[in-house]
């Protein structure tokens, strides 16, 4: 492409990102991961282990605070969209919420109320709002950086490249710290309190840290002008679901892949600790096998992409994800092998493959349905429809807290029992693990399948948006 071409092509919003911006943007997801991925591996085992909740009422606050987010976050997308504060659209908000949110992190791991459930209920609710007051500005600031559809695809890589950085950070460092700081080397008892506590400040003030680095590195582009987005508002949320087929069915998609996701993280560590037997070290491994396949296949996903097409490459991820699932039923089931740790972790790393690559890829679709509102109703209202996407993947995330949750205690888990449950209690924390997740992912291969912007599609999308938007100028 000559150069004139590259900038004709840049002018009309198709810009190309140094490698420093595309790192300052995953920063973000990194930053936010070491908080999100910690509540969603640890934080029901810490509520009932360490601070001594029963795990049905620890259930039942995960479903409140995601009823509380499905309010919250239409309000935030709309807010985003109507205004337009000093630093930027979308990026002003990982200052003015990175602080608030890195002091509520610290404090739901904080046992000086504990058992008490208004304290929890208060630390996490405020936790999940200032999440929503990062996260949703952040989704819409994607769609802001480029239109180019490749771009978008190496952004959404790198994203989760990072993203999965801090994945591993939380999996295997957060219980190898805290064992290394408890009394007891537990991380599943009361003695291990305040190593919990310790560990969250640690993580969480290394996110706002990252938070200030992605805000240095990002510069909007394609945004609406405030004239197009004055008359945003909360019900624009609905319409939009209702008119966007493609929104609807990545809604669809993110639910599932979202329960999936954090059925199995908050199951994981019960899954080693009473399953398994295992040591703080083999646990940390298993959980950090969720996230290493992620430096193996996700700098391959542009290729990936390009040989199979979308569709096949979904197709082909979920499957592996179900067989790695599979394994570890089979392996746990049968005493031989379940004494074969590398076999646990064989399991694992299949597993862990697949749904990396189909649930990272899955954010590089939301420009495109932004795009494609835009094209059929000319409102490119990014702030409502990553509210949109936030309200489903938070759906699924209370599908996540809630299941788990009442799993434990349909099989009655003992919570004062650090080293074993009984075989039922097992049993159900087999499901958690394998069986219920498997479950979701074939429907979540069912709901993707009616995803229809192939990159042809979405590349005329755009290039007749930036037409039009030449012939109003």
């Amino acid at each position: 492409m000559s150069s004139n071409t590259m900038e004709n092509a840049a002018s009309r919003g198709f810009y190309k990102l140094s490698w420093l911006q595309r790192i300052g943007f995953g920063s973000g997801d990194l930053a936010q991961n070491l908080i999100y991925q910690t509540i969603s591996m640890y934080l029901l085992m810490f509520y009932t282990n360490v601070y001594g909740l029963d795990p049905s009422a620890a259930a039942f606050m995960f479903l409140i605070v995601r009823v509380v987010d499905v309010i919250w976050d239409p309000v935030v997308g709309t807010y985003v969209d109507k205004h337009n504060p000093r630093f930027g659209k979308y990026r002003s908000y990982l200052l003015l919420a990175g602080v608030p949110l890195t002091g509520f992190a610290i404090l739901c791991f904080w046992d000086g109320f504990s058992g008490s459930l208004l304290y929890a209920y208060i630390t996490y609710v405020g936790m999940s709002m200032l999440y929503t007051l990062i996260n949703v500005p952040y989704g819409a600031l994607n769609a802001s950086l480029t239109r180019d559809t490749e771009e978008i695809t190496v952004l959404t890589s790198v994203r989760m490249f990072l993203a999965n950085v801090g994945g591993l950070a939380v999996a295997y460092g957060i219980p190898m710290i805290v064992a290394t700081l408890s009394p007891d080397g537990k991380i599943n008892t009361v003695e291990s309190a305040n190593a919990w506590f310790v560990t969250m400040a640690i993580y969480a003030v290394a996110g706002l840290v990252l938070l200030l680095f992605c805000f240095t590195q990002t510069k909007e582009r394609v945004v609406m002008d405030k004239s197009e987005t004055d008359d945003v508002k909360v019900s624009d949320l609905w319409v939009e679901f209702r008119r966007n087929r493609p929104l609807r069915i990545l809604a669809f998609f993110f639910v599932t892949a979202f329960a999936m996701m954090a059925i199995g993280n908050s199951a994981g560590s019960y899954y080693m600790i009473y399953n398994i037997h295992s040591s703080a070290d083999q646990l940390a491994y298993f959980m950090a096998l969720g996230s290493v396949p992620a430096f193996i296949f996700m700098p391959m996903v542009p290729a990936i992409k390009r040989k199979v097409g979308k569709r096949g490459m979904f197709n082909i991820f979920l499957s592996v994800a179900i067989l790695g699932m599979i394994l570890i039923y089979i392996i746990s089931m049968v005493p031989s092998l379940r004494s074969q740790i590398w076999l646990v972790y064989l399991a694992q790393f299949i597993k862990s493959t697949g749904v990396i690559v189909a649930t990272g890829y899955m954010w590089a679709l939301v420009p495109e349905v932004i795009s494609y509102g835009e094209y059929t109703h000319g409102k490119r209202i990014s702030g409502i429809v990553n509210a949109l996407t936030g309200i489903f993947y938070k759906a699924g995330m209370a599908l996540g807290g809630v299941v788990p949750g009442l799993i434990l205690a349909f099989v009655g888990f003992d919570k004062n029992n650090s080293v074993s449950q009984t075989a039922f209690a097992e049993q159900g924390i087999l499901w958690l693990v394998a069986v219920i997740p498997a479950l979701l992912l074939g429907l979540s291969m069912f709901i993707i399948s009616k995803y229809e912007l192939t990159d042809e599609v979405i590349d005329k999308i755009n290039m007749e948006i930036e037409k039009r938007s030449t012939e109003k100028a």
